[in-house]
């Protein structure tokens, strides 16, 4: 929970863990325990590049929501605009035009929400 907590903040764990009922509990526990205490703790990949990672999937995946929770944890953990926009570009060139275009407008909004 503690590096959930620290890659995605407070305010959204807390709102997560808020929604918690009798049908997704057990999800939400899997969820904690593989994703963020199995996989994102594991020392041959630092955080800054497993985010670079996760974003680039977002974005191949068309999983919007998830890419600008991650674009908008990126943001409050240091990195710039010009460095989620890096990310984009990297992946538009693998992903297509579309999906590029539609992250750099998912992106937008997120900057429009995230105090720099």
């Amino acid at each position: 929970m503690r590096v959930r907590r620290s890659i995605l903040g407070d305010a959204w764990v807390d709102r997560s863990l808020k929604n918690r009922n009798a049908f997704n509990t057990e999800f939400q526990e899997m969820i904690t325990r593989h994703v963020w205490g199995e996989i994102w703790t594991r020392p041959a990949i630092d955080h800054k590049t497993r985010r670079y990672m996760v974003m680039s999937m977002m974005i191949a995946l068309h999983q919007w929501e998830e890419f600008k929770l991650h674009v908008h944890s990126a943001l409050t953990h240091g990195f710039t605009q010009d460095d989620i926009k890096e990310i984009i570009l990297q992946a538009t060139v693998y992903c297509g035009a579309p999906a590029g275009n539609h992250a750099m407008h998912e992106a937008a909004l997120v900057f429009k929400e995230t105090p720099a």
